[in-house]
Order: C-alpha cells, then structure tokens, then sequence
C-alpha cells in the first residue's frame, strides 16, 4: 500500500493526467513538467517512503534520474550538490535524515559486478536506515522484490513517472 501523500500528489497543471492510465494500473502515475516538478516528486519520496527504503530508478538517458535524487537529497536536507556518481558509481550523503545511498549502475555491463556492489551498499545501507537510490538498476541479476520501483521517461515536453510499490514475497 502507497502512503497516503504519494496517491494523492499531483505535480502536474491537470488533475486528469497525474492519476492512473489504466483502472488495473499497479502503480501512480505523474507528469512532470519541468525538471523542478521532477525534483518536487523526488522530495515527496524523501519524506513519504518508509525508512531503509530501496527506490529503483528506471529510465533512457536524459529522463531526469539525477534530477529526482537532487530531490530527494533536498527533502532529505542535504544541502550538498547532487550529480550522479557515473565514474565513482556510489555516492553516500550521511548528514541527511536519513542517510541517502546513492548508486549509479550504468558502466557495469556485467550483472555479477552489479550485483556485488549492490549487495556491498545495500548492507551498509541497511546498518544506517539510509534511503538507497540506484539508477540503471537493470544491470542487475538480482530480483528485488522489496524495492519500490519509479519509471521515468519522455513526454511531449517533460516526463511521466510511474511509482509501483514493493512486490509481496510469494509463499
């Protein structure tokens, strides 16, 4: 179940084009605007995920991955400036409340690597309650389960973004 201020937010100038293009839809759907209504979402999700959440973030170049963990870092009151972690491929921001772990999988080609370095994160993430927010997580093997899962990708002159909510562990 989302919490109840991510069902309700509506970043966009039209009520009708923020909520679900389909009745059976599995998650909320938004459209952005502007890279601002892109970071305003990511601030939303600062404040509204759970604690330790894993937030996966999907999307072509250029859909504004980074724009929304610069918002997410600002809800979280991080004021140091946010890029993606390309070459460095993980980023930790420790004077936010909580923690942001931010990963960025695009150069490794081979799901074992990022599997390996997901895992080393994830763990230490885990230890400090911090928010993990890992772009390009297609690189992965591993089947996340527990994580929530935001889309972004180009519309006409801005973005979409999909929110779908942790799958329930199968018995």
């Amino acid at each position: 179940m989302l919490p109840k201020a991510i069902v309700e937010l509506n970043l966009c100038r039209d009520a009708e084009a923020s909520g679900s293009p389909e009745p059976d839809s599995t998650g909320h759907v938004w459209s952005l605007e502007t890279l601002e209504t892109t970071r305003a979402l990511g601030r939303l999700l600062a404040r509204e995920l759970p604690t330790g959440a894993i937030l996966l973030l999907s999307g072509p170049l250029g859909a504004g991955k980074t724009s929304l963990v610069q918002g997410l870092a600002e809800g979280l009151g991080i004021s140091e400036a946010i890029t993606s972690p390309t070459f460095a491929l993980a980023q930790h921001y420790p004077q936010g409340e909580p923690q942001l772990v931010h990963l960025d999988l695009y150069r490794l080609e081979q799901p074992a690597s990022a599997d390996e370095l997901f895992l080393q994160e994830e763990e230490e993430a885990q230890a400090t309650g911090a928010l993990m927010a890992v772009e390009w997580p297609e690189r992965l093997g591993l089947d996340l389960a527990e994580a929530w899962h935001l889309e972004l990708r180009h519309q006409d002159k801005g973005r979409l973004a999909q929110l779908t909510s942790p799958r329930k562990a199968s018995t």
